[in-house]
Parts: C-alpha cells; structure tokens; sequence
C-alpha cells in the first residue's frame, strides 16, 4: 500500500463496510476460470490492507454467469449501488472496470453516487477518490475503454458469425420439418408425420389465403403441429402442440421452407421495452443462398405467401389493403374502389326488415381532413350485378369447377386423416417401447419395475386418447362427404347458380370466388351507378344500375295507381274507390289493400279534391240549400228525389247527397207544394195533454 493510498483513506471511510464485486461474464468462465475468481476473492485482503476488519468486507457474488453489459437484469449491481447511495460503503473494490460494468452509463452512474456518498473505489491498479477530479478522469477513461473492449470483441466474433454464414457454414436452429443428417448437411425431417404436417400447413394456407383460417382449420380437425423445444431438460425434442397463429406467421415468414439458406433479416437494437426486432428489405440481408437444402415450396410461392399476409395486415399505410374475405353481406369488402378519389371504400350496414344491407362509402378524406364523404353507394344492386357477372363468367367452366372442387375435399381429407393417424403410430410406437422396457427389468428390482409400469399405463392411456380422437374425427370426416354432397358437387354442371344463391353457402365464400376473378371494382354514383369491373388478367367490363329507391320511396303509391284514384273521385266516393282498386288488383304502396282511410290519407298527400269537393264545383247545392231555394222542407226534397223531379248524387260515404239546381221543375207543382206547406196547421199542446 503506498502513502497515496493510505491518504485517501480516513476513519469515516472506515466506519462502513467494503463491498467486493465478484462477476464473470458465462457460467462456462466460472466452472473453468477459476483463477480469475480467485484473483477477484483476494482482493478482500486489499481492503484488510488498506485498515477494514475482515467481517466488514462484504463480498456480492451473485451475479456469476452474468454480462456486464447491462445492470437490468444483475440483482448484485444493483444492491451495490443501493448500498453506496445509502452511505454504506466505504469502498468498493473489483479486479477491474469491466467487473463492475460494460457499460458508461451504469459505470458513469456509480461514480456519481461514489462521489456524492465519499466512497472510494479500489481495482488492481490502484485507489481512487470520485471526489477528486484527476481519479474521477482516469476512472471514466476505464470505463470507455472497457466499453469500447465489449464492442471489439463482439466485432470480431460476430465477423466470424457473418462470414461463415455468407458462405452458408453457420450452423443455426433448424425449425420443424428440417433436421441435419450425420454429415451436417440439411435433410427433411425422417418423421413423415412432421414433413406431413409441414405441408398440410401451406396446403392449407393456400387454399384460405389466412393465418387465422389455417389455425380455425387444425383446431376444427383435431390436428397439432410439430415444434422442437429450444431450451430446458428436453432440449431439441420435437414436441407436438395446438397451431397458434404466431407458429403460422413464422413459418409463412421463414424462407427455409423454400431452400432459401439465410442470415440477418432482422436487425435488433435495445428499447425501452426490450429489444426491438425489425425485419430488413432482402437487400440488406447478410446471407441469401436460395437451393441450399430442400424446400417445401417453392421461393415464388413463399413471395405470394408473404405478399398476402401482406395484404391481410390489419393496418398498413394510409390506404389498406384489401383484407382477407371475412364475414357479412358485402360481397365487394375490400375491394371497391372510389371512382373520385381512388381510395379503397369501407362497408357500412343498415337493417331494413331485419336483414343487413351493405352500403359502400369512401370515408378517407372525410376521416382525414374532416370533409364530407366523397360518395355513399348502395350495395345490394351492385352486389347483385356483380354475382349476375360472375355467374356468366363462370357459366362455361362450371364442368372443370366441379372436378377441381370435389378433387380437392377428397385430398383435404385424405391429408387430414393421413395426420391423425401418424398420431395415432406414435402413440402406438411410445406404448411397445414402454412395454418392451418393462419386461426387461429385473422383476426384483421393484423400485425400477413400479416406474416402468407406470410409464407403460400412461403410454396405453395416451394410446388409447389419440386412438378415440382418431375415431372420432374419421367418423366426422366420413359424414361430412357422403355419397349425397358429391352428387350435389357434381350436379354444379348444371346447377351453379343455385349453388352460389343458396342460402347455406358462406358468404365468406362467395368474397373469395369473387377475388379470384376480380381484381378490383371501381364505383361512381351520379344519376345512376356506374360499376367498372377489372378481373384478373387485365379483361375489364362497365355495368350500369339505376339507384335504388329510398325506404320511404319505396312505400310510395304508383303513379298510374294515384291517376286512377284522381279519375275516380269524379263520379265515385272514397269507399267506392277503394272497392274499384282492389277488384282490379291495385294496391298501396305498403303492398296492402286500399281502404276509405287510405284513399282520404293519399287525397290530402297528394292535394286531390274530394268527391263532393268536386261535386260542389258543378253547382250541385246540399239539401237545405235547395229546400231553402225552393222554399219546401227538406223531406218534400226527399221525397222528389225519389219522385225524379231532382237529380241527386251521393256525395260522401256518409250517405250525405248533393243535388242539381232543378231547372225543369212543374211550377204548379211548386205552388202546390207552397200551399200546402201555408195552410198546414199548427200543432199546440193544451195542459191536459190535448191539441
């Protein structure tokens, strides 16, 4: 210890503790480097040295087989700083910089808390106060140069890494379906039952053209995919589990089931969360070697799987793509486009009688700047003559439709049940194993017996499950494609427009026949709807559908109906009129039979005189209009009326009557009728009750 060393240390450094920092970086440094930990243990008699007691030395070893690079995860680092900030330590001592941290930002910190706590720090070279400037520089020199030590030797094994794997020498997981033969050399996985499963996977994919759809598809047909297990007891064991959508995507997204030998397609960097993975462009890649081992599929189909995951994205850009088919009653979902702006357009539903109808809508600019919408367009018409369209279409090719289509569920089932029976053998196969293991033990030996047996119970068990969910899905398979299915597949020669407006077929189904036709479907809304249909192959045709009328046109009277009814009112009353419609097969625009109250409600909608309205217009007078103009009581009008001497109608369905000006009456008659009316004599009640 030199005089300068023992001047930095007083008696208040004394009074707390010394904290030794023991670290090395991998469990295999620890096993097989044990000089340097004896190195870094020895320095408890530097702090004896320097006047701590032995019992205040503590030691923090528990972050062996840890990296330096990074405090987050070293429990032991972060008590030694807890520690020193709580003015418990008088001195910290590691064999080096690099012990303590990699990092300048961990290393930086510890010497704040260092110096604001007066604690020293002690390493192989020497003893250092952080309160003094000239300790404090050459200390953050040291922790520089030991972070920049971390960099150069992850540089140099990482140029090792990056060119054996330009060459294509680096060996690196293989995912399931692949495996390394005795040569190292890449091969398909020797369990047919995993290279099945592989392929039923993309099958199955490219049939669906989802990720979800192929997990609905295994889950619906009891089916588990292959997985090696990467760490534990059993590593590199292949085990078979449920297919999750995140297996789907990484092995859509892995260009090794296409032969294609790669290396670093994502870039990792540290975030506040983690590390954060980004998947590089192909050209920024390390290593691409296409036909380097076997390939499940080919490397177009890989780029059109990842194209239509792509596509399938929930969210990407401004404007998104179409989507996968899904379900509701829009038959152009994700494929409409806006003749004004060119953007995709969104579906919106509205109930009218209980059933959804689509609408087309361009909300883009509307959402983005607040504006109105460039168009709303109604979808049943042009669902409709999209489905007529595709239905001519397809017309010709029914005949071919039919075989590729009964074709292809004859092959799905017969994969799908080559897979469960592959189940089925390994569970057999783990059964006789653990049979023939049982009767190979000593039967003395009781301990290893009872063991066995137990395994054996437990692969009969096993046996026996996989057998039943064998059964029972074959049974299911068998009664879904009977004898009656495939003579309805085949009746589609004749008979595929039925098939495509049956109510029992998916509508999700029909989206996906209508996207292998067409490529997109362009709408403009003026006057009538104009439909510009491009299929696939560059083939376009224009449509043009008149607008269909609203819910409250709809309910409208028509027009040749409402003349009729303005015809009638002449000579007819609102009862009679709604007699003479009905007899005729007229009806309201509700589709129901005309009634009095209908014929009045449509003559006030519609500002059409009534029929005494009308009456009154030729000069026809009411009774006591042409009792008061004849000087007579209404009863002679009546009874002259009868007589013919008067011309009447009958003006309301109240019975009430109007009648004409008499022009032709017998002026004796009259006088006659005057007379009588004169002399007539009054009626008087007397008390008694007499006249």
């Amino acid at each position: 210890m030199s005089f300068d060393d023992a001047a930095k240390v007083t008696a208040a450094h004394l009074r707390r503790g010394a904290y030794l920092y023991v670290r090395q970086s991998t469990i295999r440094q620890v096993v097989e480097n044990t000089e340097s930990a004896a190195r870094q243990y020895a320095l408890r008699q530097r702090a004896v040295a320097l006047g701590w007691a032995a019992e205040q030395v503590v030691v923090i070893d528990s972050d062996q087989g840890q990296s330096g690079s990074s405090a987050a995860d070293r429990e032991g680092f972060q008590r030694l700083v807890a520690d020193v900030g709580l003015g418990r330590a008088g001195i910290v001592l590691g064999l080096e910089v690099s012990r303590l941290a990699r990092n300048s930002a961990d290393w930086h910190r510890l010497l704040e808390l260092c110096a604001l706590a007066g604690t020293l720090i002690c390493d192989e070279d020497g003893l250092y106060d952080p309160t003094n400037f000239n300790d404090r520089l050459l200390l953050g020199l040291k922790g520089t140069m030991s972070e920049a030590e971390l960099h150069f030797i992850r540089a140099r094994l990482r140029g090792g890494l990056i060119s054996k794997a330009r060459r294509g020498e680096l060996y690196m997981p293989l995912p399931a379906g692949y495996a390394y033969d005795p040569n190292g050399r890449i091969v398909f996985d020797p369990d047919v039952s995993v290279q099945n499963a592989v392929r039923y996977l993309f099958a199955t994919f490219a049939r669906a053209g989802s990720a979800r759809v192929v997990v609905k598809s295994f889950a619906a047909d009891g089916l588990r995919f292959p997985t090696h297990i990467r760490s534990g007891p059993r590593s590199n064991d292949l085990a078979w589990q449920p297919l999750s959508h995140s297996r789907v995507l990484s092995v859509l997204h892995n260009p090794r089931y296409a032969g294609v030998y790669s290396f670093g397609r994502q870039h990792e960097r540290s975030g506040p969360g983690g590390t954060i993975r980004t998947e590089l462009p192909r050209d920024q890649w390390l290593a691409f070697i296409p036909d380097a081992h076997p390939a499940y599929i080919d490397l177009a189909t890989y780029e059109a799987n990842r194209a239509t995951l792509l596509a399938c994205a929930k969210a990407h850009g401004t404007d998104r793509p179409a989507g996968p088919a899904r379900e509701g009653n829009a038959l152009l979902q994700g494929i409409a486009i806006c003749a004004q702006c060119g953007k995709r357009m969104t579906v919106r539903y509205h109930l009218r009688g209980g059933i959804e109808h689509p609408d087309y809508q361009c909300m883009a600019a509307a959402i983005q700047t607040g504006t109105a919408r460039c168009q709303n367009v109604p979808g049943l018409v042009v669902d409709q003559a999209v489905s007529r369209l595709v239905l001519d279409s397809l017309s010709p090719l029914a005949v071919e439709v039919t075989l590729n289509v009964q074709a292809e569920l004859e092959s799905r089932a017969e994969q799908a049940d080559a897979l469960r029976h592959s189940h089925v053998e390994r569970a057999r196969h783990h059964a006789e194993l653990a049979r023939r293991r049982y009767l190979a033990v000593d039967p003395d030996n009781r301990l290893v017996a009872d063991t066995l047996e137990a395994d054996w119970n437990n692969a009969l068990r096993a046996l026996r499950s996989a057998q039943d969910d064998y059964d029972r899905a074959t049974t299911a398979a068998h009664t879904a494609l009977t004898e009656n299915h495939k003579q309805k597949i085949r009746s589609l020669t004749a008979d595929f427009p039925a098939l495509w407006s049956d109510p029992a077929t998916p509508q999700r189904e029909r989206k996906r026949m209508i996207r292998l036709l067409i490529e997109d479907v362009t709408l403009n809304k003026t006057d009538v709807i104009n439909i510009h249909v491009r299929f696939r192959g560059g083939r376009t045709t224009s449509l043009t559908v008149a607008i269909p009328p609203t819910g409250w046109q709809k309910h409208l009277t028509a027009p040749d109906t409402l003349a009729l009814v303005d015809t009638l009112l002449d000579d007819h009353t609102d009862a009679e009129v709604a007699d003479i419609l009905n007899q005729a097969g007229h009806r309201s625009g509700s589709g129901a039979e005309f009634n009095p109250r209908t014929i009045e409600a449509l003559r006030y909608d519609h500002g059409m005189a009534s029929h005494k309205s009308r009456l009154r217009q030729t000069g026809m007078l009411t009774i006591r209009e042409i009792a008061t103009q004849l000087g007579v009581h209404t009863q002679t009008i009546h009874r002259w009326h009868a007589d013919g001497h008067l011309i009447g109608q009958k003006a309301n369905d109240k019975n009430e009557h109007l009648y004409q000006p008499p022009t032709g009456l017998d002026p004796e008659l009259l006088k006659e009728q005057r007379r009588r009316r004169s002399n007539q004599p009054s009626t008087q009640k007397t008390p008694g009750g007499a006249v």
